[in-house]
């Protein structure tokens, strides 16, 4: 018997209704919808699913993020087309299967004894041969050979126009045909399975129940009924946010539109958050104390929560997810990047401060949010051609794109770490508009000296650009605070350029040390701003961008680099000048000519030039921090889990008799009078294989012996 492609034929109803049920039946309709879910997998495994809308608009334009929205592709395993989908699929998944069912049954009930001698003579593997004895003797000895040799035996005696004979049917191999049903089902049980576990049961309560998500803010005891599940919802699929030292007892479901509070019977307290790392600071563990208080008994359950292990409790298990900030307290130092005072601002992760800027009257508001919290950074610093990781250039975790084939191969060698603690704000202006900011607390060590690393990015889809702060020989940045507030005082510039004059011309010729002040004079303030044309951004032109246009506009293309040279060493040594003169005005000891000198002064006149591109008058360093971390578990609920692990097994045991498991039956035709009788024998296989072959010779072998006529064809 081999399965039909057509489907369930109607003997009654119209032919359209006849139509449609036999399309929805046939073996080619399920195929086919299977194939759409599993490209509509494809594209939900590709593109994030529940993410806000603006995270689509970044990342692929506003056109496709609306096609997105449409077409429900942020959200496909709970889209309506997609659940209507798997639910036609399980339809004619069930009805294949009922129709093939009775007929699978009866076929492996059967042994089709009532087969004609004629009809085994057309057989590709057939024998004939002479036997020893009766025909009814031989035809037992052959059932019972068969038998012994694992064959389920029928025994038919059958009166023909030739006269009496014995037909011998055995067969097996009939798990072949159970494999078909086996897989069949087990593409229900899994579509089934996946019907129980996903957002099928939350969609009808949305639908029928009156439960609406929720799309605002504020805190989740404020959210209203109409927009909370039950804790008795037999199947879903949350996340619980919890601090140390608090404990939550409900669930947030994140749906395309808003969010659904999911009541659980018992709330999480959590203890302790557990991170354990490497020697190179890579984290190795996360783990969370945690323990579970029973609404109904009250009782305190402890337990352990690890990635990959989770806990269980009342058939909820409870899953590792992520970690978070707790709501550290942090302190922060503003550094005046472009003018203005340093001052100091404290605050809590996940809360704002309000700043202002400017006179009483018409000042500018900001606000500055505190938004992360990262207490441990391992970078990867592995050398190059670029001698280390450039993270004005790149993001620090850009190396990662660079790996090709195997995980543990990397284009160079890795040199893991840990730069220190840094935070995460927002600086957004009166009309809502920010600018995220990621500053170390600690100054990093780029091969060219110690630079505090302070980033900034326009929009969450670009990576940090790094702004690069020498640090003093305090290991502070007050060095470049001072020389970037003396770079903007023109007194301090006249009297740096001063000295320089001075120290690098000759006394007895005052005509030098006059051009050599009016250079350096104008070096100064086209590097401090002032004299130049507006930029691209209406500011004056400033830094070595200044002087860049400057050459271009004034001097010769062939002595361009000649006198580039000239200007930065120039420009070099009044900077140094005006460093020592802070110095001095600080009571601090002047800085004595050495490498690590010459290292801060070029870093310092590359980061006096970044700076005039820095996009708002304030840094914010961080000073001190006391953190509290919070666990993000994920809790579920799904009874359809073990539904799909029957499902998977049934698939495995059905693919493999299907494929490995041959159904094969035999025929003995047994006639004949007296001492003699005469037998024909046929084999018949679902697959032409050379085990076919090779299994007929041996039971032709077996039971006719070596005097064969008539062979296999």
């Amino acid at each position: 018997m081999t399965a039909a492609t057509q489907g369930l034929e109607l003997r009654t109803g119209s032919q359209r209704l006849r139509a449609a049920v036999e399309l929805v039946s046939s073996m080619r309709f399920a195929i086919s919808l299977l194939t759409v879910i599993c490209i509509a997998s494809v594209i939900g495994t590709i593109v994030k699913q529940h993410e806000p809308v603006v995270n689509y608009v970044n990342q692929f334009g506003p056109f496709w993020a609306e096609l997105f929205m449409a077409l429900k592709l942020n959200a496909v395993y709970s889209a309506g087309w997609f659940l209507l989908i798997l639910a036609f699929l399980v339809i004619s998944t069930s009805l294949c299967i009922a129709r093939n069912t009775p007929k699978i049954i009866r076929d492996l009930k059967a042994y089709k004894e009532n087969v004609r001698e004629e009809a085994l003579r057309a057989f590709h593997h057939r024998a004939e041969a002479e036997l020893a004895g009766p025909a009814q003797a031989g035809a037992t000895r052959l059932g019972e050979s068969l038998a012994k040799a694992g064959w389920k035996v029928k025994l038919q005696r059958r009166a023909t126009a030739r006269g009496e004979g014995w037909m011998v049917a055995a067969k097996r191999g009939g798990a072949n045909k159970v494999g078909y049903l086996a897989a069949h089902s087990a593409i229900v049980l899994v579509c089934l399975g996946g019907l129980m576990d996903g957002d099928l049961i939350v969609r009808a309560q949305m639908w029928f129940g009156g439960k609406t998500p929720y799309a605002g803010g504020g805190m989740i005891s404020d959210v209203k009924p109409e927009h909370r599940l039950p804790a008795s919802n037999p199947t879903f699929r949350g996340n619980l946010f919890v601090a140390e030292g608090t404990q939550s007892g409900s669930a947030v479901l994140n749906q395309s539109d808003g969010i659904l509070i999911q009541e659980l019977p018992f709330s999480i307290e959590l203890k302790k958050f557990i991170v354990e790392h490497y020697s190179t600071g890579m984290p190795k563990l996360f783990a969370s104390e945690i323990v579970i208080h029973d609404r109904e008994t009250g009782a305190a359950t402890p337990a352990r929560v690890e990635v990959n292990h989770p806990a269980r409790y009342r058939g909820i298990e409870i899953y590792q997810s992520s970690f978070d900030d707790g709501g550290s307290s942090v302190k922060l130092k503003a550094v005046p990047i472009n003018g203005g005072r340093p001052f100091e601002v404290e605050g809590v992760i996940g809360g704002s401060s309000q700043l202002t800027r400017g006179p009483v009257d018409g000042a500018e508001k900001m606000t500055l949010e505190y938004t992360g919290l990262r207490v441990i950074n391992v970078e990867n610093f592995s050398g190059g051609e670029r001698g280390g990781t450039d993270v004005r250039a790149v993001d620090l975790r850009a190396s990662l794109d660079a790996r090709l084939g195997a995980a543990n191969k990397t284009t160079a060698k890795k040199e893991l770490r840990n730069i220190g603690p840094s935070i995460s704000y927002k600086l957004r202006d009166a009309a809502g508009q920010a600018r995220e900011f990621n500053n170390y607390m600690l100054p990093v060590d780029m091969g060219d000296g110690p630079v505090f690393l302070m980033g900034l990015r326009e929009t969450p889809s670009e990576p940090f650009r790094y702004l690069r702060v020498p640090a003093d020989d305090q290991g502070a940045l007050d060095g470049f605070v001072r020389l970037r507030a003396a770079l903007q005082d023109p007194a301090v510039r006249a009297q740096a350029i001063r000295r320089y004059a001075a120290k690098v011309t000759d006394a007895s010729r005052p005509e030098l040390a006059q051009q050599l002040t009016a250079s350096a004079s104008r070096a100064l303030d086209m590097f401090a701003g002032e004299g130049t044309p507006p930029g691209p951004g209406g500011k004056p032109a400033a830094g070595l961008q200044a002087i860049s246009d400057f050459m271009e506009a004034n001097v010769p293309e062939a002595e361009r680099a000649r006198a580039g040279e000239v200007l930065l060493r120039i420009l070099s040594g009044v900077l140094f000048e005006m460093t020592q003169i802070t110095r001095e005005q600080a009571g601090l000891k002047l800085l004595e000519p050495s490498e690590q000198t010459q290292a801060f002064m070029t870093q310092a006149m590359l980061a006096l030039s970044d700076a005039n591109a820095y996009p708002v008058p304030m840094a914010f360093q961080l000073v001190d921090f006391k953190q509290v971390q919070a666990s993000v578990f994920q809790v579920t609920r799904g009874p359809g889990k073990n539904i799909v692990y029957l499902g998977c097994a049934l698939l495995i045991l059905g693919v493999f008799a299907m494929l490995y498991v041959r159904e094969r039956r035999v025929w003995c035709w047994v006639t004949g009078e007296g001492e003699r009788s005469r037998c024909t024998m046929a084999l018949s296989s679902n697959r032409k294989t050379m085990d076919a072959d090779r299994e007929f010779e041996l039971l032709r072998q077996q039971l006719l012996g070596d005097k064969v006529s008539g062979d296999k064809v």
